[in-house]
């Protein structure tokens, strides 16, 4: 590394630990969580405080990321009902607005130096029944603007909002370029789950 770009390096390092970044995991393919779980095992290496809220995943299930979160003792609240056409229109709407009141609290509390919002995009993007006034866009930009300047915010999920990719510092896009599931693989413990 060159003198120049370690100094970028470094002064973005500074930076960073003096404004909270908004980073973005989304697009089709695979990896998006566990992306958001990385950093999070990560950001809690380097000692910082860490609350994952997942807005579709149901505590009904067991999901690996809840199990090693507890013995990292990583925060993990799972507030969905699962996939979209498991449960009522009414059940998932019921969910998702206790989801985003939880999840607005804890962003804007100040506490924790990492929010993760796993699958928000998802709960922005359904289409299956009415949302918007249960989990407001424009309420979500206003929380996502006004949250703590320490405070780094990932938020994942397929189907991004063009307002949301627009707030971020980064947006990945996982893009399939081939998948086991076309091979007739089914989900694989581990890996998937």
């Amino acid at each position: 590394m060159g003198n120049g770009a370690y100094s970028l390096f470094w002064g973005w390092a500074y930076l960073s630990n003096k404004r909270g970044l908004f980073l973005v995991y989304t697009g089709d393919g695979k990896g998006k969580t566990t992306a958001a779980v990385g950093l999070a095992v990560r950001a809690t290496g380097r000692g910082k405080k860490v609350i994952m809220i997942q807005f579709i995943k149901s505590p009904e299930r067991t999901y690996g990321e809840k199990i090693i979160f507890d013995k990292l003792g990583i925060e993990i609240v799972q507030k969905g009902v699962g996939f979209t056409w498991t449960k009522t229109p009414e059940e998932h709407r019921a969910a998702l607005q206790e989801a985003w009141a939880f999840a607005r609290e804890k962003l804007a509390s100040g506490e924790y130096d990492v929010v993760i919002l796993d699958e928000l995009n998802n709960a922005l993007a359904i289409d299956r029944f009415p949302i918007a006034d249960v989990l407001p866009l424009a309420d979500v930009l206003e929380a996502i603007q006004n949250r703590p300047s320490h405070v780094h915010l990932v938020v994942t999920g397929r189907s991004a909002k063009q307002e949301i990719i627009d707030m971020a510092d980064l947006v990945t896009e996982m893009k399939p370029i081939k998948h086991y599931y076309d091979e007739g693989i089914p989900a694989v413990l581990g890996v998937e789950f």
